[in-house]
């Protein structure tokens, strides 16, 4: 009961520290608020909401046509597109800006090449447009793969009765194909709006006023913690309504991919084949996507990483000697985040079997039982709470406990060590590790825990000796994931990590931030490595769920 509350209180913090700001809220507070409004809020509300606008119409756009070109037609080369439309979900967006803003720079090939064909043309990517494509780009496999699965499962059937009714093809997609799929295609975009308003890099290194990178200049530059705290909490309200939605339309997409009895739909339905122009058009509905979201970005980055070697080693011993320093400085930037992602991985995973084991175990009381069902609900919004707005949530109740017990050393222990940001870490991701090991207890029949208590087994016995082996894959798997997200978030280990202590996210937005390019492809390369792990682990249950 006292683990449960505690762990309550400590997933709920964050949240609780950000609503609390309002409550004392002041004059001066008020005088702040009026004059947020009067300049830079209009600016923040905006361009967040095109943003958010924009982004949705393109992920709907771009992973339903490849999710119905996948998924009801077959064609050379499905097999291929099939799992190579996920790979851009290894490529965070940030990663992928700083290699199309060296592509698309004013003196580059591309630009020069263009304004040769057309004199006086000239455009800049870092900008609104430029966002959104990078983000469309990057973010589409979660509303190519929902629904793809949702048309695979029912889709096919549907298709060929209408088909065998007379139904023209256009009518059949238009009439069958995307209203079933609308309710995956609008999780999946509710998915990809959460992480687009979370962004801090992109948005940062464009220059767009968007309300993350509003909560960062108001705590870290302008040191105003109130118009942080405000910040925060709209971005935290848009959140919840979005959350909202993707779990309603969660719910009907589970209703609607709801299959009968196996022979139910007879015999297995033929796709049609596309040849001739219509092969060559789904080509590139899946090719581009693939092309623009990860291969050309990888490419880029590779040349931009072959450049800095070639410079580093036409400049002579010195600059060399400075390239090995700089490995050695490489060296411990893998090193932070691996070890920020491991401890957070392990951590992660042992709540989310502690929280399973205990839901599984019963035996608790009403208050409990509400109190854990509670904590569950809490540990799944915190993936969809944007680092900026948890880091903001652990540092106002540090700074309040600090102010008020100033001989605590508070403070100093969630900003001068690693536990800060770990614990922001494992704020925002143990919701992933608790839907794996969740995922892995229905695999486990009850009767199995009746049996060892029959044969005198305590509950930690049962946990340890019978669980924890049952439960090794989906514990790996929400170890890899979390241990990846760690890899790749940017905005809580900018605003909490120790002083000289960067990771390779951290270093990468830098230098793109310098305009080191060159020296940032590295890092920003073995961040893309590291997300191509989870990315690997979708294609591996896809192909075991197809066989």
């Amino acid at each position: 009961m006292h683990i449960i509350g505690l762990l309550a209180v400590l997933i709920a913090l964050p949240i609780l520290g950000i609503l609390g700001a309002w409550f004392g809220l002041d004059a001066a507070g008020i005088d702040s608020l009026r004059q947020q409004m009067q300049t830079v809020l209009p600016g923040y509300l905006i361009t967040s909401g095109w943003l958010a606008l924009m982004v949705t119409l393109g992920v709907v756009l771009v992973g339903g046509a490849a999710a119905v070109a996948v998924g009801l037609f077959e064609f050379r080369g499905k097999r291929f597109f099939s799992w190579a439309l996920l790979l851009p979900m290894a490529m965070p967006a940030y990663v992928c800006a700083y290699a199309y803003t060296d592509f698309l720079q004013y003196a580059g090939l591309v630009q020069t090449t263009l304004r040769g064909w057309f004199p006086g043309l000239r455009f800049d990517v870092r900008g609104l447009p430029g966002a959104v494509f990078l983000f469309v780009f990057t973010l589409y496999p979660y509303a190519y793969l929902l629904a793809r699965n949702a048309l695979s499962e029912r889709g096919t059937h549907l298709m060929e009765a209408a088909r065998m009714l007379g139904t023209p093809l256009r009518e059949r997609i238009v009439r069958v194909a995307l209203p079933l799929a609308r309710p995956a295609l609008m999780a999946g975009a509710a998915l990809a709006l959460m992480e687009t308003l979370a962004d801090y890099g992109v948005s940062a290194y464009f220059g767009l006023t968007t309300f993350t990178t509003g909560i960062y200049k108001a705590w870290m530059v302008l040191d105003d913690r109130i118009a942080a705290a405000q910040y925060a909490s709209m971005l935290l309200l848009f959140v919840a309504v979005l959350l909202w939605l993707e779990r309603r339309e969660q719910r009907r997409m589970r209703f609607a991919s709801t299959r009968g009895q196996r022979g139910d739909d007879g015999a297995e339905a033929r796709l049609p084949k596309l040849h001739g122009a219509r092969a060559v058009a789904a080509w590139l509905v899946c090719g581009l996507p693939v092309l623009l979201g990860f291969v050309l970005p990888v490419l880029i980055l590779l040349q931009l990483w072959w450049g800095e070697l070639g410079r580093t080693a036409a400049t002579g011993f010195e600059d060399g000697a400075a390239s090995l320093f700089s490995f050695s400085r490489y060296a411990g930037w893998v090193w932070n985040s691996f070890r920020f992602g491991g401890v957070a991985a392990l951590v992660a995973g042992a709540l989310a079997l502690s929280l399973g084991f205990a839901q599984r175990a019963g035996g608790l009381s009403r208050v409990s039982g509400w109190l854990l069902r509670g904590v569950a609900r809490l540990a799944a919004m915190g993936y969809a709470i944007p680092g900026s707005v948890i880091a903001v949530g652990i540092l106002l109740p540090v700074a309040w406990l600090q102010a008020l017990w100033p001989a605590s050393g508070m403070g100093v222990l969630l900003t001068a060590t690693s536990l800060g940001v770990v614990y922001a870490y494992l704020v925002r991701f143990t919701a992933v590790a608790v839907q794996s090991v969740e995922a892995g207890y229905t695999r486990i029949p009850a009767s199995v825990d009746e049996a060892a208590r029959t044969l005198g087994s305590g509950r930690g016995a049962i946990a340890w000796r019978l669980h924890v082996p049952l439960l090794w894959r989906s514990l790996a798997t929400a170890a890899l994931m979390v241990f990846v997200d760690v890899v790749k978030e940017l905005p809580a280990t900018l605003l909490l990590r120790p002083f000289d202590t960067d990771t390779l996210a951290v270093i990468a937005h830098n230098l793109a931030r310098d305009e080191r390019l060159g020296e940032a492809a590295l890092p920003a390369l073995s961040i893309v490595a590291v997300g191509l792990a989870p990315v690997l682990l979708v294609m591996r249950a896809l192909d075991a769920r197809r066989n």
